[in-house]
């Protein structure tokens, strides 16, 4: 079996997903299944430079590899036929999983699950927004901290069927303001786990290396001043967060 030219194979667009606030299209490379977002197509935003997503979602790539946990896709850089754009390996999930829920508030799990905030439904019913209380999740949730994850959505986390857990969608990181809006808020003031720190020291030091080269060549001196600066806080206090600065702690929606 051959394997895919993911750099330089010809890139097909095969659909598109609608749903996304930037274009952003299905497609194939010698077979592999892909999303593709050109920076042609990314909409400007009022706190993040213009044509700048695409370098986000392959930095955050680079930091999940160093962390050795393998929360992103393989993610990169490429032309495409609407230009240079970032190409993500499609992860299919399993969609009788959902790592996130909004259920009733009377009907929350009593074990296995983290509770994050209550509300009302449409119809002023008591509901709860819970994730499930995994090792996979905490650990995209120390990830979307040092990256500054501005939008972690239910959406934007994909459960495997072996229980791994994907995150997708990285365009709005590495911002040098606190800008964390996630849906994982409930280990809130735990202690981090020795593999949490551990990743967090493989994180540091891949940062005086190629880690570090990469992300210079991708986010601007000032924004990875930061990020090194939150990776120093998070390993310094050992523990889950807080929300901090002047935006909402959750996206919206929700999923």
């Amino acid at each position: 079996m051959s394997i895919p030219d993911l750099v330089d194979g010809e890139l097909k667009l095969t659909g598109r997903i609608t749903t996304a606030s930037n274009a952003t299209f299905l497609g194939s490379i010698d077979g592999a299944m892909v999303v593709y977002k050109p920076v042609a197509g990314e909409h400007p935003l009022w706190d993040f430079p213009d044509g700048n997503l695409a370098n986000r979602e392959v930095a955050a790539y680079l930091v999940s590899q160093a962390f050795g946990w393998n929360v992103v896709p393989h993610t990169w850089l490429r032309e495409g036929p609407m230009g240079e754009g970032m190409v993500q390996l499609w992860r299919e999930p399993d969609p009788a999983q959902s790592p996130v829920d909004l259920v009733a508030a009377d009907a929350v799990p009593e074990t296995g699950w983290r509770h994050v905030l209550d509300g009302r439904d449409e119809h002023e019913r008591m509901v709860t927004l819970i994730h499930e209380d995994s090792a996979p999740l905490r650990r995209m949730a120390v990830f979307d901290v040092v990256v500054n994850n501005a939008d972690r959505k239910g959406d934007h986390i994909l459960a495997m069927t072996d229980g791994h857990r994907h995150g997708v969608d990285h365009g709005l990181t590495f911002h040098v303001e606190p800008k964390l809006r996630t849906v994982l808020w409930g280990w809130l003031g735990d202690a981090l786990s020795t593999d949490e720190l551990d990743g967090i020291d493989r994180v540091k030091a891949g940062l005086s290396g190629e880690l570090g080269t990469a992300l210079a060549g991708l986010v601007s001196a000032e924004e990875l001043t930061a990020f090194v600066a939150r990776c120093d806080q998070l390993r310094s206090e050992a523990r889950f967060p807080a929300p901090s600065g002047d935006m909402p702690a959750v996206p919206w929606p929700l999923f």
